[in-house]
């Protein structure tokens, strides 16, 4: 991943609504916005929405940490992955960043505004991700002056689609970094169960119908692409995780079709299942591989 966070030659950046920036940046005050002193106050109950984290730890959800684990082991999926990431805890990082300035009454440069921003990154393919945190110290590690917020993995799902990234990135640099595709981030933050493009029966029926059209196409059959896959810092082979592309389309021709009459159905198949809103949904990246029967 390329960091385009503030500060950074062509940082990318999101102000946070204006009640989240300033409760964030009135963090580790006496008192609260109306004066009132925090100290002797219990914060803890249904009362709080912050109360899910009122004993938070800061390390990693050991949910998300056993399924990560067990796909390391060759004994996980991704589905697992991203079933472990529905009810976990994950820490999004922001940052300050100047939003107005001047000079004071001395001569010196003054911040006069701060806003507090998300960090974004941006993929090798240029798409933009929204990175997250298993655990303080890894969001640490990472980037020393982000803060962390701690959310809900869906809830930073939907943080994601709101700012228009198309990856959600779980611990960017540490051993296992785990890229949540689109798909798979819209269910998260759409809180469905998420069932991996390649494993999609009812894509299969849709491609089918689509090449039943062109009879010079013998068989159709769809897996794993070749960047589902990803590899940990030490360099093991995860079956999960990477950023695409996602879905395999294999197109068998009957005896005799030219490649030039090949590629020319393969531009037409592409065409028409991008152009269907059920196979654009559900795959977040496509290659094909021609083969003859």
């Amino acid at each position: 991943m390329t960091d385009t966070s503030p500060g950074s030659d062509g940082g990318a950046q999101r102000h946070l609504p204006g009640h989240i920036a300033a409760a964030l940046a009135r963090a580790g005050e006496r008192a609260d916005s109306a004066g009132q002193p925090w100290e002797g106050r219990d914060l803890s109950g249904e009362g709080n929405p912050l109360h899910n984290f009122d004993d938070d730890d800061g390390l990693a959800d050991a949910g998300y940490a056993a399924a990560v684990a067990d796909l390391a082991g060759r004994r996980g999926s991704e589905e697992a992955v991203i079933a472990s990431l529905a009810t976990a805890r994950v820490f999004v990082p922001v940052v300050a960043s100047l939003a107005e300035g001047g000079i004071g009454e001395h001569g010196f440069a003054e911040d006069k505004e701060a806003d507090m921003a998300l960090v974004t990154v941006k993929a090798p393919d240029g798409r933009s991700a929204l990175p997250v945190f298993s655990s303080v110290s890894g969001l640490q590690a990472w980037h020393p002056e982000a803060r962390p917020v701690a959310v809900f993995a869906p809830r930073a799902a939907l943080s994601a689609v709101q700012e228009e990234a198309q990856l959600l990135v779980v611990d960017p640099g540490a051993d296992v970094t785990f890229v949540v595709r689109r798909p798979a981030m819209w269910s998260l933050a759409q809180q469905r169960t998420w069932t991996p493009s390649y494993r999609d029966e009812g894509l299969v029926e849709l491609v089918q119908r689509v090449a039943s059209a062109d009879p010079s196409v013998e068989l159709l059959a769809l897996s794993p692409g070749s960047g589902v896959a990803s590899r940990s810092r030490g360099g093991a082979v995860l079956a999960g995780g990477g950023s695409g592309p996602e879905l395999r389309l294999t197109v068998t021709f009957r005896p005799g079709v030219p490649p030039e009459a090949a590629r020319e159905v393969v531009g037409r198949l592409q065409q028409q299942l991008s152009g269907t809103r059920e196979f654009a949904e559900a795959v977040d990246s496509l290659e094909i591989r021609l083969a003859s029967a």
